[in-house]
């Protein structure tokens, strides 16, 4: 029998289908902003909504989506939310500006 910390593991290193990977970023109730990646943007949204996605943002409700962007894969997703992580809080919000309809 598989220990489930091994079958965790194995799930974790394999990457999500082509186009069902997201990354995101929230802007939060205190401005500030928070990125993640998901798989399905919808349900992460409304779990982050009610106060069940993370500390973070369950402390600074309301968040709403500010940026989201379609990858490839969940490798594609973790590697764009870290480069994403590293930005400083300008280039963060001058990604949200590009893509930003109008």
């Amino acid at each position: 029998m598989l220990d489930p910390r091994m079958i965790r593991g194995l799930l974790r290193r394999t990457p999500v289908p082509m186009g069902d990977a997201y990354v995101y970023l929230l802007r939060c109730r205190d401005g500030s902003l928070y990125c993640g990646w998901t798989s399905d943007i919808e349900r992460r949204l409304a779990a982050h909504r009610s106060g069940r996605a993370s500390r973070y943002t369950a402390s600074r409700l309301p968040v709403e989506l500010a940026f989201a962007q379609r990858m490839a894969d969940s490798r594609a997703a973790r590697r764009e939310e870290v480069r994403i992580k590293r930005l400083t809080r300008a280039e963060k919000l001058a990604l949200v500006a590009a893509a930003s309809p109008g």
